[in-house]
């Protein structure tokens, strides 16, 4: 079989679980919905795309970004102004922003295989959305931006947050049709990474790299779930890196990618770190991904997040200390604190619709947030973990000078190998993240699977 022909019969088949799943997909999310109006006391949902915003002093805009509470109900990503307005017992409206414009060209109408779970009516502007929504929206829960117009609409709540946080609580747990999206994301972010690796290799630049990162995935910039981050040599200390150089530095010791690829609206976030040659850095690395995928393997459902987040320190502890990066056992290093001088981030996060999803410290929908350990406060995610959640698994090691320079003025500067750090400071640091899909005995391990697939078959863009 050629590349083309196995091409097309991988998007044939991916087409068919979309089209399969997207119905029960949306039967959840209006059941989930409908128990949400009803324990909040509204009769409908009302909810935005989002809105252009334009530079200040100028008539240009920002690129688009489309609400996630949005994105649940349709995989509409690029036409702002539309609606969908959902009543329970009652088949979903979608109000789709059509305007008549020959300065840019407006979207098409959807065909594709989620339209018909839904009636579509074209809307030139915002005063036609409004006709056609029922007159009386006292009642109804609006979710979205609050345009000037709004006020004229007489909607019963704007973004009450009892509603929306009974919505985002469910939204951790992910359907069927979900997962399917987020691992085409996965692969795609997967062959991104690929080609981002092989260019590192031969020797370009941060900009360079994230080039070839998009052309491997298929994606302009603005259609990725988040500005990629691409640090070479000790730019990997910086967490979130916002550099793009344009020329390679004189000498290469390492890259840190942080990029994912977006699906119908589902994220995948995706890390690597590469050394450009063998050695004590790449043998670390080598250590790194095996602690990491020794966490993976713990996670199933009934595990509170907590529990993996603290064991990662007690792991990072014992490599620092395999590694000579610290003179003392794990068990001090984590009672210490120095632990946290190299790993300063939380362990992971809800990851869908958006990279950090919502709803990650929620106890109940009703109520209540599970605190953060004593100590972690950047960690992003507490709750105990259920089947269909899908979280990141990042753990990391870095030379940050501004948490060495704290550690070396007060009590820890004892317990850490300062000739040892010097060395491998160039480097700047290492990250190794998956996506992983939360199952009743395991997990799906999405971002695994997607190196593997990428390496058996062509490339494949498929439309939403």
């Amino acid at each position: 079989m050629s590349d083309v022909e196995l091409s097309l019969e991988l998007a044939s088949e991916l087409s068919a679980e979309l089209e399969t799943s997207f119905g029960p997909h949306l039967a959840t999310i209006c059941a989930r919905t409908a128990r949400a109006l009803e324990a909040c006391g509204y009769a409908g949902l009302l909810v935005h795309s989002g809105s252009l915003l334009t530079v200040f002093e100028d008539d240009r805009t920002y690129p688009f970004e489309v609400h996630a509470p949005f994105k649940v109900w349709t995989p509409l990503s690029d036409v702002p102004d539309c609606f969908v307005y959902f009543e329970p017992g009652r088949r979903p409206q979608l109000v789709f922003h059509r305007p008549a414009d020959y300065w840019y060209k407006p979207a098409d109408l959807p065909r594709a295989y989620w339209t018909r779970h839904f009636d579509i009516h074209p809307a030139a502007d915002l005063g036609a959305a409004r006709a056609l929504l029922p007159k009386d929206l006292g009642h109804v829960a609006y979710i979205g931006d609050a345009f000037p117009a709004l006020a004229q609409w007489a909607v019963g709540a704007v973004n009450p947050p009892k509603l929306m946080r009974h919505l985002d609580y469910g939204r951790a747990t992910k359907t069927p049709y979900e997962l399917a999206c987020m691992r085409e994301a996965s692969q795609l972010g997967a062959r991104g990474h690929v080609a981002a690796a092989q260019a590192f290799s031969e020797g370009a630049s941060e900009f360079e790299i994230e080039l070839a990162f998009l052309k491997a995935c298929g994606l302009r910039e603005q259609e990725l779930p988040y500005n990629p981050i691409i640090a070479l040599n000790d730019g990997g200390a910086v967490l979130h890196y916002q550099l793009l150089e344009k020329h390679a530095p004189t000498e290469r010791h390492s890259l840190l990618i942080d990029a994912g690829a977006e699906f119908a609206g589902y994220a995948s976030d995706i890390t690597r770190t590469h050394a450009l040659r063998g050695g004590d850095f790449a043998a670390l690395i080598e250590r790194m991904d095996e602690m990491q995928q020794s966490l993976c393997a713990g996670l199933r459902a009934g595990v509170d997040w907590r529990d993996v987040h603290l064991l990662a320190h007690s792991l990072t502890g014992k490599l620092l200390r395999e590694a000579d990066i610290i003179n003392c056992d794990a068990d001090e290093a984590v009672a210490t604190g120095v632990t946290r001088v190299f790993l300063p981030h939380g362990l992971g996060h809800l990851l869908g619709l958006e990279v950090h999803d919502a709803g990650g410290f929620m106890d109940t929908p009703d109520g209540g947030d599970i605190p953060r350990p004593e100590g972690h406060p950047f960690l992003r995610l507490t709750r105990v973990l259920q089947k269909g959640f899908v979280v990141t698994v990042e753990p990391g090691i870095y030379f940050i000078d501004q948490l060495l320079d704290a550690a070396r003025a007060d009590g820890r500067a004892g317990k850490i190998n300062w000739p040892r750090v010097a060395s491998l400071r160039k480097f700047g640091g290492i990250r190794i993240e998956d996506d992983v899909a939360i199952t009743e005995t395991g997990c799906e391990n999405l971002t695994r699977d997607a190196f593997k697939a990428v390496q058996k078959k062509p490339a494949l863009k498929l439309s939403s």
